[in-house]
This record gives C-alpha cells, structure tokens and sequence, in this order.
C-alpha cells in the first residue's frame, strides 16, 4: 500500500498528519516522540506531503521498526531512522496506533519519500 499524506504544523509548533477518515480523538494526529523531529528534517516549511508505504519504491527512504511499545506506556511501534537522503540521522521516533488504521499493523519498514 502507498498512499500520499499531508502533515502540517500549527502556531505551536506541533506537527499533525491530516488524516479526515480518521474518526477518533483529534489529539492522535499529532505527531510528538521524535515524529515531529523526523517531519522537520524532511520539510522545509510547515508543511510536507509525504508518499509512505510498506513497501519500497524509487527514491524512497525508510523508517524501520525497533520494537513495539508496551500496550500500559501507550502503545505504538518504536522506529529508527537510520540515513536521510544518504547522510546519517541516528533518529528515534515513536508512532501511535495510526500506523495501524493506516496499514492494518506495523510493518517491518515504513518507506517514504516527500512530494517536491
């Protein structure tokens, strides 16, 4: 599955996915726990469309899953972004139960590529 998603950071500072399908606590959407350090490197404004995937595709990077979180600390899936466009990023990111409602689990690799 591949699918083009929007995120957007409000006057806060806070990044969110837009996500209008997404039925649940509107607060889910935002991206926090080194998500929204993981946006910032990847846009250059405030506000990036992103082609994410389970699969790899051209000129994709990816995010791969560390482990999953414990279901009484929140839940989610911890991934590590090792290299971005081919320098060394060492970043950690913590993704909610919206990887699921997007792809039905946590996969193994997330892929992505922003849309320029």
């Amino acid at each position: 599955m591949k699918r083009d998603f929007r995120f957007y950071k409000i006057a806060t500072g806070d990044w969110y996915i837009d996500l209008p399908e997404w039925k649940g606590d509107p607060e889910d959407l935002q991206m926090i726990q080194g998500a929204d350090e993981w946006l910032d490197l990847v846009s250059n404004s405030n506000e990036v469309t992103l082609s994410i995937a389970d699969c790899s595709f051209d000129e994709a990077d990816y995010l791969t899953l560390i482990r999953l979180g414990e279901t009484n600390l929140g839940g989610g899936g911890n991934y590590f972004l090792e290299r971005y466009q081919n320098r060394s990023v060492g970043l950690k990111i913590w993704l909610c139960e919206i990887v699921t409602f997007i792809f039905d689990q946590y996969p193994q690799r997330i892929y992505f590529a922003a849309i320029t």
